[in-house]
């Protein structure tokens, strides 16, 4: 299994969330597991089903978090010295031919930023931007061919 990176920030709401889901949730979804068994019969009882499905989701996110913080490593979100990106960087970049910067954040998807997107350090896109800086051109193979950007900013 390979390592996630994580600002401490992403890495406290997991953890906040992972305790949340594994007390409170779970037994909220036992109450409603309960008052759907004393309304009958199980086989056409769709408080039942519903709330037995809920109780699976919220089971896989709760293994989800549990995998992804034993192995996750807190990174601050620095740029380092020289401005080259790392993980925790937020990058913008300006494609070939077209005149918008792109915001992308190389990180992990439970990040979440509002208005910046994703990439991960191991994708072609975050493999082509870790160790370059400001005002570097980065080439990288994308699902419709060889893509060229420039890095016009580094940031935290």
């Amino acid at each position: 299994m390979s390592e996630t990176q994580l600002s401490r920030e992403a890495h406290d709401r997991l953890v906040a969330e992972l305790e949340d889901l594994t007390t409170r949730g779970r037994v909220e979804i036992a109450r409603a597991i309960e008052a759907a068994r004393e309304l009958g019969d199980l086989s056409e009882n769709g408080d039942y089903h519903a709330a037995k499905d809920a109780q699976g989701k919220m089971e896989s996110r709760v293994r989800q978090l549990e995998a992804l913080l034993i192995d996750a490593t807190i990174v601050e979100a620095a740029v380092v010295e020289g401005g080259s990106v790392t993980a925790g960087s937020v990058v913008g970049l300006r494609y070939e031919g077209d005149d918008d910067v792109e915001l992308y954040l190389v990180g992990s998807i439970e990040e979440r930023r509002p208005g910046v997107m994703i990439v991960s350090p191991g994708s072609p896109l975050g493999e082509a931007l870790v160790g370059r800086r400001a005002g570097d051109v980065v080439e990288y193979e994308a699902p419709s061919g060889m893509l060229k950007a420039e890095i016009v900013e580094v940031g935290a």
